[in-house]
């Protein structure tokens, strides 16, 4: 914070500040928090590496409100946004929400650890706030859900204020095949991007919530997981990612792959902010009958995420479920992956090498999941059609969805193909015929009874260590659970590679990548545990070099209020023009504002141009 601005705010503040966004003017009420507003930190948290830890401790301590955080946010992603294109919407009610949580707060109630925490969803995600849910396509802008999906119900619950959506790959990745499309793209979206080299390649379509996270545009972001679309951009981000055992969370609301595939999990900076969200999220829902197959009593995630795990567990490393990946390019990956199995070790963990699965086939499991996507997409993207209240576009099949795609020239038709619909089309069985039956089942097998589940019986081991590029194929096939966290970065002399299509960069100095603890049905805790225990050995986070860097911090936001005494209550006009955010509101007659279109409301910019 600068001398000035801290003078300022400390000439200022005399009494605890709660926001009435309704009004264009913000009420203060003195109370008896005041001692510790006098004294604030200069030592705010960095929201480019704040945990949630770190900003509830500083919102219980009064060092800054839910709208002073909502606002720096807003804030940062209308500076980094058109460099990144990591959230496609921002929630213009978020103000609104954080203040009604200020006040709860002020007044002694709290929802617990994500009380006034701002977080991002992926964008196929469902919500029935003034947010659109498209997975990435035009198709369905504009379509209203009849419900929120039942883990934005349990977030909002416990207090998470919904800041906005994130871009994504289309229809989660599943439209263009190989070399005719990009990790993340998306019509409605556009290209997000990685934060740790010039135009990175972020990996996986769950893209945006890994960009946004990493640049410090929201705390956490909610992806799915279909098949790495977790784990591989929270990797490229520097983060935790958690794709749960296939079950624990519900799926309801959620625009679906595959419900046999399917996952919804956390992406944080941390092990135990990953596991807070998903102390939250996880549960049965009779929404969801996967859900219920989940044992009755659930572990406490957050207090699974104890620094001392590694001590008497026994790990194995799976070599032939590596080396298949592996090329010159990875050499830099598994060097540090050899370090972290010594660290590993050195922690007084049994390490078991060459804990080989019994049959490990990526070409069958390959063509399998072919089957299994194409016919349960088939089947499953109607059923969330269905029960939509409102269907712009008249949607209601993977054909309509073909032919909107083709015909509407914003879906980039042709540069970017349609493969795996017009492969699914092709087929003339469906999810519950007997060759799908047969793929799915034969897919579980190599995964469990010739995968992870073989290894870890024979070798009486916790969990399997892998580079997380490796580690989610079997995983994904099984409905097994995977926790990465960082492992380093690629060195500085490291040759360039790009995408298949030459857009972006996949390998180069700087990209992170990861390490993923891998385990059976339901072990979800025991992995947290083991990746919470490395990562405290490790503190890899933190020498992560970001190369898009926002200058929006909470010091700045908190220091440019002015105050104005009436009697026992002060009335302060902010000179920012947040003040003007429901005038320009109520002048909108469109229910949800694109990124920039939003921040043009707050900061009074006359001439806008697309985000996307």
């Amino acid at each position: 914070m600068r001398p000035v601005q801290l003078h300022n705010l400390l000439s200022h503040l005399t009494c605890f500040v709660f926001y009435i966004v309704a009004s264009r003017e913000f009420v203060l009420v003195g109370n008896d928090r005041l001692q510790r507003l006098l004294h604030i930190s200069t030592n705010l948290p960095d929201l480019s590496t704040a945990s949630i830890s770190e900003l509830q401790h500083s919102l219980e301590s009064g060092a800054f409100t839910s709208v002073d955080l909502v606002r720096t946010y807003i804030v940062r992603i209308q500076e980094l946004n058109p460099l990144i294109h990591a959230v496609s919407e921002v929630n213009p009610d978020a103000l609104s929400i954080a203040a009604r949580l200020d006040h709860e707060r002020a007044l002694g109630r709290s929802c617990g650890h994500l009380h006034g925490i701002p977080i991002l969803l992926k964008d196929n995600i469902a919500t029935t706030d003034a947010l659109n849910t498209t997975t990435g396509s035009y198709a369905l802008l504009g379509a209203r859900p009849s419900r929120e999906a039942s883990i934005v119900t349990k977030l909002r619950d416990a207090g998470a204020i919904i800041l906005g959506k994130a871009t994504m790959g289309e229809w989660a990745q599943f439209r263009s095949w190989g070399n005719t499309s990009s990790h993340g793209w998306s019509a409605y979206g556009g290209q997000p991007l990685g934060v740790f080299h010039e135009r990175q390649d972020p990996h996986g379509s769950s893209s945006g919530c890994g960009g946004a996270v990493a640049a410090g545009l929201a705390a956490a972001c909610i992806g799915t997981e279909t098949s790495g679309s977790i784990v591989n951009p929270s990797e490229k981000g520097n983060l935790v990612g958690i794709k749960p055992t296939l079950g624990l969370t519900s799926r309801d609301g959620v625009i679906p792959i595959s419900t046999r595939q399917d996952s919804v999990g956390p992406m944080a900076r941390t092990v135990r902010d990953a596991a807070v969200l998903l102390d939250v999220m996880a549960g049965r829902d009779r929404r969801d009958n996967w859900t219920m197959a989940q044992p009755e009593i659930i572990p406490d995630f957050a207090k699974a995420a104890n620094r001392m795990s590694l001590l008497g567990a026994r790990v194995g490393i799976p070599r032939n479920g590596i080396a298949p990946f592996l090329n010159d390019d990875t050499t830099p990956i598994m060097k540090a992956f050899e370090q972290a199995l010594r660290i590993i070790h050195g922690a007084d963990a049994a390490v078991t090498d060459h804990a080989d699965f019994p049959h490990f086939n990526m070409t069958e499991l390959g063509h399998n999941q072919e089957i299994i996507l194409g016919t349960d997409f088939s089947h499953d993207i109607p059923e969330y059609l269905s029960s939509l209240n409102y269907n712009p576009n008249n949607i209601h099949t993977l054909t309509d969805i073909l032919n909107f795609t083709i015909h509407d020239p914003r879906e980039d038709y042709v540069t970017r193909s349609t493969q795996a619909w017009d492969s699914a089309l092709l087929r003339h069985f469906h999810s519950s015929s007997i060759e799908s039956f047969t793929a799915y089942q034969r897919n579980a097998e190599l995964a469990t009874t010739f995968g992870i589940d073989a290894v870890l019986d024979n070798y009486d081991l916790d969990a399997l260590v892998m580079p997380t590029f490796t580690s989610f194929h079997l995983p994904a096939a099984g409905g097994l659970p995977i926790v990465t966290v960082p492992l380093g970065f690629f060195p500085a002399h490291t040759p360039v590679r790009k995408n298949p299509i030459g857009t972006m960069i996949q390998i180069g100095p700087g990209i992170p990548f990861g390490i993923a603890f891998v385990g059976r049905k339901w072990s979800d805790a025991k992995l947290i545990e083991l990746a919470a225990a490395f990562e405290e050995l490790t503190v890899v986070r933190e020498r992560g070099k970001s190369v898009v860097i926002a200058s929006a911090n909470l010091e700045d936001r908190i220091a440019s209020t002015k105050e104005i005494s009436m009697d026992d209550v002060v009335v302060t006009k902010t000179v920012d023009p947040l003040s003007h955010l429901n005038d320009d509101l109520a002048m909108s007659n469109r229910s949800s504002w694109s990124v920039l279109e939003f921040a043009g409301s707050l900061f009074g910019v006359q001439s806008l141009t697309t985000v996307r």
